[in-house]
Formats: C-alpha cells, structure tokens, sequence
C-alpha cells in the first residue's frame, strides 16, 4: 500500500519515528534534498508519512554500509528509471544476529571512515588505534593527507552543515593536531641550513594546516620553526630577524584572518623575507591573492610544498599587488568608526526574532568583521560565501528566510543612517543579499 503524502507531521514527531538527529536530518534537507517537507505559513517544516519511510529507506542503506551521498544517489537511480524506492519496503526491525569475525579492510579510505566514527563517538583510544594502524602500512605523508586532512575536511564540511556539533569537531581537531605535533617533535634534525617559519596571522586559531606543511617541510630536512596560531605582526618580525628566516609562511583560512594576513605581509615587506601564504578562503577566491603582497602557495599541501622549494631556489616571480578601490577603502573607514552605532540599531531592530540574545550578537558581530575584510579587499562580493553560517543560525531557530531577509535590510538602513553615502557598497550588497 502506498504511504501517503498528506504533510502532516511535525518535526517532533518525525524525530521519535526514525530517532535521527535534529541536525543531521536538516543537513541531509539543505546538502541533498532528502526529503522535501512541506512548510506552514509560519515557516516550520510539515512531513508526511512518505517523507519518515524515505528517512528510514536512507537509515538502512546506511547500515548497510553505503555512506549518505551514496544512498541520495541510490535513491535517485531508482526515481530515475521510474522505480518507487519505496514499492514493497518495510523498514527491518532490529534483531540479534550472531557474531561473525570480518577481517578490517585497510584501505586509506577504509581507515579514515573508522578515524572519523571514533572521533564522532567521542573514542580516543579507537581513534588513536587506527592511526597507529595507518602509520604501521603507510608513509607518515599518505596517512597525513589521505586520513587527517581529508577526515578534518569531511567532518568540517559536516559542521558546517550542522550534522556534526561544535564538540565533535574540536574532539577531532584536538586529536588531528595532537598527532600532528609528536610527528614533529619527533622528526630528524634538520639537514638543510635554510630556515622556515610557519605561522598564522592575528585571530586564526584553525592550526592543522600550518601544522601539517611544517612537519612535512622538516621531513624534506628543512630546519622549520613553528610559530602556531594568532600571532601578531609585530612578534613576526622579531623572530624572522631573530632567526634570519629565509622565508615565512603564513595560512588564513577565513576571509577576517585572510584580511590579518594581508596586513602582516604588508607590514613585513620591508624585512625583504619572502612571504608564502595560503588556506582554505585563498582556495576558494583565487582573485584575494592580487591584493596580498607574497607568493601564493597553491591550492593542495603537495603543490605548495613544491612552490616553497622553488621559492627557496628564488624560482617564482612575485606578481604585483592590486590594491583595493578608493571607495571601497573610504567605506571602510567609515564603517569602523561608525560600526558600534551600526550594531547596536541593528540588535535593537532584531529583538523580535528570538533568537538567542548571545548567538544573535555573535552573528552581528561576525558580520560585521567579514564587512570590514571585505571591504579591505575591495570587493563586498567575497563575503557571499562566508555568510552561510548567518542563513544556518536563521534555519537552525527555525526563522522562516523572510526573517533573513528583512535582517539584511535592517542593517542596510542602519548603514545608511551611521554613514549615509560613503556606504554605498555596502549597503548595495545588503540590498542584494535581502533580494536573494
């Protein structure tokens, strides 16, 4: 018999039903479109029975051993040929079966889906097993990319998605990072006389990356001197003539820390040491490295492990710099010397939407440092992609996108008021941004 499509569910009960989680469900809406609830006026999601078997239906490929996107995918083969993936399914109930010993496939993908479920369970000792596992078959440099960076990428992305919470991902980049600096601290003297500092600029706290290109650097016997997170220019400078660093990198990985890094390479430039940089927001905005004055190392650790070889070879042009336009420079100044006042109309203007004071305040105020970067860089165009996290918070409380919506405008009126016609840019993107 088929299931009905009537929506008349609501998210409580479909959570009692299929025992999924709140943020793993919405992740599964926004990534892949499964399934596809109904919504009220008000904004609040309304599932029907077709919509919790289809939850189900992907629960069970799951414990099947299929991953999520691969499941989505099996789902629309059968849509696609014209085959109800539902036609005679009945979810199966849970039942003991007896235990059969399956020799544990050691494959770096393998392997790295093991390190990821440890760390979502909260399993140190499983995780670190596995590690150990890989390091006994693979080279450090293969178990680094293929488990660690590419673990931390998937289960960041899951964070973003709100499939994995915050403590998840710190648990895990605390292991990550951990392995991380033994490997380094236990890696041969340097064999090479040239001297490489690794840091991060002013507010980036992400260390994985950096971490991993120093002990990857100190294996190819570079003598490389880590520096580690949020490390003001000013302390740059000192150690780089300390130490008469033959070169200094440095990785960002939003686009406020990408704004710092290009500060403190413009500050360093009269110390003529190379700077190399790069990072997770340079990857996804080719055009920001224009305005840095440096070496941009690539988009893959493997590429900018060979640039910074070259660059110690004196091997790579420098590029000129573009700066950023005269309009967008002066709508800077006058955000930041008007942005209190900004704020505190836009807070006042948003109580209504209920949404946790503390959270809410956040929001505004991460906004408003992602404004002044993108600014710096003279195109508001750049902050599109960093806003996601905004549109999660609104979903996340359950804001229809309306309420988004007018939260953009209100801030573009308060740009107005504060700072009237030196805000254009700004406000143009607001006004925009509420359209979309």
């Amino acid at each position: 018999m088929p299931f009905s499509q009537n929506p008349a569910f609501n998210l409580k009960v479909v959570l009692q039903e299929t025992k999924i989680p709140a943020d793993t469900l919405r992740a599964w809406e926004r990534r892949y479109g499964l399934p596809q609830p109904e919504r009220t006026a008000g904004g609040h999601r309304l599932y029907s029975q077709y919509d919790i078997e289809t939850i189900k239906w992907l629960l069970e490929r799951q414990g099947e051993g299929l991953s999520i996107s691969r499941a989505v995918d099996l789902w629309n083969e059968h849509r696609d040929s014209g085959v109800d993936p539902l036609d005679g399914f009945a979810p199966q109930p849970e039942a003991a079966v007896p235990a059969i010993y399956v020799p544990p496939n050691t494959s770096l993908d393998s392997l790295r889906a093991r390190w990821i479920g440890a760390c979502m369970k909260f399993s140190e000792s499983n995780a670190e097993q596995v590690l150990n596992q890989a390091f006994s078959i693979f080279p450090v440099e293969a178990v680094c990319a293929e488990i660690l960076q590419k673990g931390m990428a998937e289960i960041g992305g899951m964070w973003y998605e709100n499939a994995v919470s915050i403590q998840q991902e710190h648990f895990a980049s605390g292991l990550a990072t951990r392995r991380l600096d033994s490997l380094l601290s236990a890696s041969p003297a340097p064999s090479r006389n040239q001297t490489v500092l690794v840091g991060c600029p002013s507010n980036e706290w992400h260390t994985f990356t950096p971490l991993l290109i120093s002990l990857l650097l100190r294996r190819r016997g570079l003598n490389v001197i880590y520096l580690g997170a949020n490390v003001p220019a000013e302390d740059f400078a000192e150690t780089v003539k300390s130490v008469r660093g033959k070169l200094l990198i440095l990785v960002a990985q939003t686009l406020i820390t990408a704004a710092a890094l290009q500060s403190t390479a413009q500050e360093l430039a009269r110390l003529e040491i190379p700077i190399g940089y790069g990072g997770r927001i340079f990857n996804l905005l080719p055009n920001l490295s224009q305005h840095v004055p440096g070496y941009y190392l690539g988009a893959s650790i493997p590429g900018s492990l060979d640039t910074v070889e070259a660059l110690l070879q004196n091997k790579v042009k420098l590029n000129p710099v573009v700066s950023a336009g005269k309009e967008y420079l002066e709508a800077r100044e006058a955000f930041i010397a008007k942005r209190a006042g900004i704020e505190s109309s836009v807070r006042e203007k948003s109580a209504s939407y209920k949404i946790e004071t503390e959270e809410l305040n956040t929001g505004i105020h991460f906004l408003g440092d992602n404004i002044a970067a993108a600014l710096q860089f003279g195109n508001m165009g750049h902050l599109t992609g960093e806003i996601d996290w905004l549109k999660t918070l609104f979903e996340y409380h359950e804001k229809p996108l309306k309420k988004l919506s007018t939260f953009m405008k209100v801030y573009a009126q308060a740009v107005e008021k504060q700072i009237n016609g030196q805000g254009k840019p700004i406000k143009e993107w607001l006004n925009e941004q509420a359209k979309a």
